[in-house]
């Protein structure tokens, strides 16, 4: 609607409505995008809330945008919940803004969606994504016909008992079936000593004579490992662990095409379309150091094009669409290590380090037992300290916290210290921390705050206008435990109230722009090398993540222990095989200790070991944190899982990944 006519009458209360819905959509899209929107009418739209990242596929949006006229170019640019939109002429996209702007459509999960229109200068957008596969990476299209992929998948017999022989197995987001040797997921490794018995199949004799002989491997594989994925389903971004196998990984994709994630641990990501009958072989570079992983999700952002099958998913805007997930059935070949890795990879080389590789809990039992170990006491000890290095509140928090109706009712999940608590004195704001000694000081500053865990919060359903949880989620130590804490959370939101979640990114490197948390570091780049292995590296790193608050999952953490071996200082953490984070530098795994060095006596709690060689008078104790760093979209994907909620924004802040939701 335009300023002329809306001057010619007075605005009815749902266009009030849909005009304020209208100019937030403009006002967000500057504020956490950079696009900058203009009041006269262009060739050119911004689509709001019509993106891939909404759920909204080209084939979706192109009709109902050609409607109005004829579509010069629709760029949608991945996991963004916007697109843009050039017509033909200036007439036809006035046309789409009067009658697409508060249009419903229906995205691929059959939820509806509200667009909202503006017109901008340019439809365009900045090419950020690399065009080369991570080195050592290849994709053969193809590798077998579609009537051997048929055979291959009618040998596979889930209905056989989970005793058998080939060791069958149904994890959380998969089935799986062993063969060759058994995969222990509890330790990421095989037991070289007992291999199962039969080996491979019969079947795969030929097919892995074959790729030998043309050259697509270079080993005979002796572990295979069978997983099936649902619509849904995925597999955690992971790193195949070196002592276990040598250097090729190969897979072959049946059923369904997926698109599998690959990132360095600087943070460059690269999507890679796995079509079906395909071969992927991970080599080199790209088998030691960088991650791979599924994401959990039904509908994958793929090209457009039917000319484009394998391979990078390109940044072209203007050749991606969604593709629905199928039943994906993988054979994953590996060849069992049967020397240590020598590989040129030190710090991700379980073989190379004295640390032992991460260990992660089976159970919700044990997760709880991480949490109150890594977590809850950790804070009870550090509150005064921490609460010292949390008093300047983050400008985002800030502006969605004054953007709320006066007299909302809003509850800070995790508050810390409460220094969110007092930002908006127009609101009715409580805190809730795990930690009484963090709760104690939100009182001392008069503010209302109780404990309680974030799990089970003693607030009724439905009513809160809004909630904010800042650092907290990324504390709970399994993905269900996540998901349940954001249900929770959400859990006590009316409808239409919103949530604000802030969690630690494991890309502390973003756009080519650093983080303050490694800007920090005054450290030469070469105490990388130092990582889980130097202790003079941990006591001159002092940790100041920024806003990493309490939150609800916590607790004292076990103290260093520090022994001669071969004239070097070791150090090692009772009961624990999480990788030790060196602070101020990249992270190399998802899940970590962080170190906290206190700094001054203890308020309460009993007193604990100095950090430092024997003898050493340093009187500064050294507690760890348990963190599961959240990868580039990973935030979104768990949102996803819960009902009655959808994203408003999500938002890269500083080394954290962030989202607003809001409830149906």
């Amino acid at each position: 609607m335009d300023s002329n006519h809306q001057s010619n009458y007075k605005l009815s209360k749902t266009e009030k409505k849909f005009l304020r819905k209208q100019i937030k959509a403009r006002h967000t899209l500057l504020r956490h995008e950079g696009i900058e929107t203009v009041s006269y009418a262009t060739q050119s739209l911004v689509v709001a809330n019509g993106g891939l990242g909404n759920g909204v596929s080209r084939n979706q949006l192109l009709p109902v945008l050609e409607k109005c006229g004829l579509v010069d170019a629709l760029l949608m640019p991945p996991n963004k919940p916007y697109s843009f939109a050039r017509y033909k002429t200036t007439e036809e996209s006035k046309r789409a803004y009067v009658t697409l702007n508060g249009k419903e459509v229906v995205d691929d999960l059959g939820q509806k969606i509200i667009l909202y229109l503006n017109f901008v200068e340019k439809a365009q957008w900045k090419e950020l994504r690399p065009q080369a596969l991570p080195p050592g990476l290849m994709v053969v299209e193809e590798i077998i016909s579609s009537e051997e992929e048929k055979m291959l998948l009618e040998s596979v017999d889930w209905t056989e008992d989970t005793d058998n022989q080939n060791s069958q197995k149904s994890l959380k987001h998969r089935r799986v079936k062993h063969f060759g040797y058994e995969f222990h997921y509890e330790n990421n490794n095989v037991d070289k000593d007992k291999p199962l018995p039969g080996g491979l199949p019969d079947i795969c004799d030929s097919f892995l004579e074959k790729w030998l002989r043309e050259g697509h491997i270079k080993h005979k594989p002796d572990q295979m490992t069978i997983n099936q994925y649902e619509p849904g389903q995925g597999i955690p971004a992971h790193i195949d662990t070196h002592s276990a196998f040598e250097d090729e990984i190969v897979s072959l994709s049946l059923g369904s095409e997926i698109v599998m994630d690959f990132k360095h641990p600087d943070g460059i990501a690269v999507p890679v379309m796995l079509p079906r009958r395909s071969l992927l072989v991970i080599t080199g570079e790209s088998r030691y150091l960088w991650t791979h992983g599924i994401t959990c999700r039904k509908f994958d952002t793929v090209q457009a094009s039917e000319s484009h099958k394998s391979g990078i998913i390109t940044s072209d805007v203007g050749d991606l669409t969604l593709s629905k997930r199928g039943l994906r059935t993988s054979f994953t070949f590996r060849k069992v290590r049967q020397t240590p890795c020598n590989c040129s990879y030190p710090l991700v080389c379980d073989s190379q380090r004295r640390e032992t590789p991460p260990s992660f809990p089976e159970s919700d039992k044990e997760a709880s037992r991480l949490e109150q170990e890594y977590v809850h006491q950790v804070y009870e000890e550090i509150a005064g300290h921490f609460s010292s290095t949390r008093h300047t509140p983050w400008p985002h928090i800030v502006e969605f916290l004054k953007a709320l109706p006066s007299g909302s009712i809003v509850a800070d999940i995790g508050c810390g210290n409460g220094k969110y608590l007092g930002i908006n004195k127009e609101l009715y704001m409580v805190g809730c921390d795990r930690s009484q000694n963090l709760v104690d000081i939100c009182r001392e500053r008069q503010f209302q705050a109780f404990v309680c865990d974030a799990l089970a919060v003693p607030v009724r359903s439905g009513s809160c206008d809004a909630c904010i949880s800042i650092a907290v989620i990324h504390h709970f130590a399994t993905a269900e435990r996540r998901v349940a804490a954001l249900q929770e959370i959400v859990r006590l939101l009316r409808p239409g109230g919103k949530v604000l979640i802030y969690v630690w990114a494991m890309e502390q490197e973003y756009n080519k722009q650093k983080s303050k948390y490694l800007r920090g570091n005054r450290n030469s780049q070469g105490k990388k090398e130092e990582m889980n292995s130097n202790t003079s590296v941990q006591r001159s790193l002092v940790e100041r993540m920024p806003d990493m608050g309490s939150r609800d999952s916590a607790a004292s953490v076990p103290r260093i222990n520090d022994s001669q071996e071969g004239g070097r200082n070791s150090r090692q953490v009772s009961n624990s095989k999480l990788p030790i984070h060196v602070n101020r530098t990249s992270f190399y795994s998802q899940d970590v200790l962080v170190p906290w060095h206190l700094k001054g006596n203890p308020d309460k709690g009993k007193p604990v070991e100095p950090f430092g060689p024997i003898g050493s008078q340093d009187p500064s104790p050294v507690f760890h944190r348990y963190y599961h760093v959240f990868r580039e979209g990973e935030l979104e994907a768990v949102c996803q899982t819960v009902s009655d909620v959808r994203i408003l924004q999500s938002y890269y802040d500083q080394g954290n990944w962030c989202v607003i939701l809001q409830k149906a």
